[in-house]
């Protein structure tokens, strides 16, 4: 059953995307373009993800556990470290560059552009190389 609702939750929110048009890396440069082609929509599709989501999380707060699992994951550390920051900074240069964060990627993916292809084997080995940071060594 998580897997079915996992999957459902993920195409709710691919297809949130592809309708609001943030699959098109355009939207996102042109909204970080202030100074020429600024286009304000990235910023309305923000405001209304916070609209949805923070009413969420304060009815997850009230519950014990998830339907379809023993525990929530929330974040535990609230430290800014230089491992976040430096994060933080690639990720914003390469979305503001490239137009992409790792979801619109995704939804983008079928249409097989060159840049998009790019971009998702790009941030698989980022991923790969950040998972293997994060686990201890074994001998």
């Amino acid at each position: 059953m998580r897997m079915v609702f996992s999957g459902l939750a993920g195409l709710l929110f691919g297809l949130g995307l592809v309708i609001s048009g943030m699959s098109n890396p355009a939207k996102v440069q042109n909204f970080l373009d202030v100074a020429g082609t600024w286009d304000p929509s990235l910023a309305f599709v923000m405001a209304g993800a916070i609209a949805v989501t923070a009413p969420g999380f304060r009815l997850l707060s009230r519950q014990t556990a998830p339907l379809f699992s023993d525990l929530f994951h929330w974040p535990n550390r609230r430290d800014v470290d230089v491992r976040l920051i430096s994060g933080a900074a690639i990720f914003g240069v390469g979305w503001g560059l490239s137009g992409y964060c790792p979801g619109p990627a995704l939804t983008a993916l079928p249409h097989w552009d060159l840049g998009t292809v790019t971009f998702v084997v790009a941030m698989l080995v980022g991923i790969k190389l950040a998972i293997g940071q994060d686990r201890p060594a074994t001998a």
